[in-house]
């Protein structure tokens, strides 16, 4: 999804905020499709070797890319992170956590994929597929806390499963 949003402003009215919420509605369910086939790719049966770390390499680089345009929808200026700060200023330990989570994941994303992407060694694919699965666990509870945090600022449910 292209990341087209209007940054150098607030959103100022109740239409603006809807229009603006939907388009986070919206990413938020590409990520979730994004973490479903990773957690798909890493129930396929592990026996296959390098089918299987092509499924995975495959879902994860996708997952890159909408990790990439979430960090962009929430942290570029004026982005959700910015615009929930600016209306709710007693959320902002949660918003400094969530951005916090972000350069993490990232790192973490990036390395499975380097791993997967060059060859690098997998000695214990069990264990990297368990290491793998409790990042994907992790990364839905930021989702969630993502979704906590737009409706503590304005009383909006984004949705459970989009």
């Amino acid at each position: 999804m292209a990341l087209e949003q209007d940054t150098d402003r607030p959103v100022t009215t109740g239409t603006e905020l809807a229009a603006y919420l939907e388009r986070v509605r919206a990413h938020r369910a590409e990520l979730h499709e994004s973490l479903s086939a990773v957690d798909l790719a890493l129930e396929s049966p592990i026996g296959k070797g390098g089918l299987w770390r092509e499924r995975v390499r495959a879902a994860l680089a996708e997952l890159a890319h909408d990790f990439g345009d979430h960090v962009a929808l929430t942290e570029s200026p004026g982005g959700v992170y910015d615009r929930v700060q600016s209306s709710s200023p007693r959320l902002r330990p949660a918003v400094d956590r969530l951005r916090a989570e972000h350069q993490d994941f990232g790192e973490a994303i990036n390395g499975y994929l380097a791993v997967l992407e060059h060859g690098g060694t997998m000695a214990d694919l069990p264990v990297f597929r368990e290491e793998l699965t409790t990042l994907m666990g992790r990364l839905r509870r930021h989702r969630q806390a993502g979704s906590d945090l737009i409706y503590e600022a304005y009383d909006v449910d984004l949705g459970g499963s989009g």
